[in-house]
């Protein structure tokens, strides 16, 4: 189970992280520490922010060191510790059959902390009502990003994870989304809760906890 952390804990530990490729090495002996609220990894393409984020969703193992959400290793507790994390490769293809409403009608019970409130609110920042009976695959790129965005902020998991968010999207979605997530980092309503976000560039002046350049 997990708890809460103390005012100075990190959400997320990692430390001494080694993971590569062959003949490609991403990490050595690489650590930090997530706090509560809003953290920007920062990198350009082919710098890891993308295997970085599968190996803090506990997708993928290193191949060193450790990865702790509040105390879980994501090696040794996998079960707990995925439980409390979102993630989604956003390049990943959706099920031919698989609405956005059948999608989130299953979120709820991987996320006990899960809000209909903020995810009807998104839906609607997001301007998503009109596609949330459609097919996912029959979506743009950007409307599937947008469905992603909507449910991650939504769900009130401890680690959110966010990769590259503003792919794909339309210039309000994105000044939609960096108001939703100023106020994710500013909310009291999921104490606890780190939100994650990978992108190539600082994304204006959000309220970071921490930011870390690869």
């Amino acid at each position: 189970m997990s708890s809460q952390p103390t005012s100075n804990a990190p959400v997320l530990h990692v430390q001494g992280l080694g993971f590569g490729f062959p003949g490609h090495s991403l990490f050595q002996d690489w650590s930090a520490d997530f706090p509560a609220g809003l953290s920007l990894i920062q990198g350009g393409d082919g710098t890891g922010k993308t295997s970085l984020l599968r190996l803090f969703a506990g997708e993928t193992a290193p191949q060193a060191g450790s990865v702790t959400l509040l105390g879980m290793d994501a090696v040794r507790q996998p079960a707990e510790y995925r439980a409390q994390v979102f993630w989604r490769d956003p390049r990943a293809p959706w099920p031919d059959t698989l609405t956005p409403l059948t999608w989130v009608e299953q979120l709820p019970a991987h996320h006990p902390r899960w809000s209909g409130e903020a995810w009807r609110a998104h839906v609607a920042g997001f301007g998503l009502a009109m596609h949330l009976h459609k097919p996912m695959y029959q979506l743009s790129s950007g409307s599937q990003r947008k469905v992603l965005l909507a449910a991650a902020l939504a769900s009130g998991a401890v680690l959110t994870l966010l990769d590259e968010p503003l792919a794909a999207l339309d210039k309000p979605s994105i000044s939609y989304l960096l108001q939703a997530l100023e106020a994710e980092a500013r909310a009291s309503r999921w104490p606890g809760r780190a939100v994650l976000v990978a992108h190539y560039d600082a994304l204006g002046d959000l309220p970071w906890c921490a930011r870390i350049a690869l």
